[in-house]
């Protein structure tokens, strides 16, 4: 397989964003704790991860559904 594969982070990046979450700040706690990041660069790494070509064939569900998610953010800007 000649094809880079992600690293853990990233895997649990995209696993930290299939889950649901409670309530306010229970997301934000659990990027904290769970992979010991400030929500800051959580979000920086999730963008950049979406670009990426091996994120879309790891998790093609979340990946599309976060696509989705940002470019209505971008179309109401």
């Amino acid at each position: 397989m000649d094809q880079e594969q992600l690293g853990r982070r990233e895997r649990d990046i995209l696993a930290l964003e299939r889950r649901g979450f409670p309530g306010p700040g229970a997301k934000e706690r659990a990027i904290r704790e769970e992979l010991g990041l400030a929500p800051v660069r959580y979000y920086q790494l999730l963008n950049a991860l979406l670009d990426d070509p091996r994120a879309l064939a790891h998790d093609p569900v979340t990946v599309n559904r976060l696509r989705r998610v940002r470019e209505a953010r971008r179309a109401e800007r």
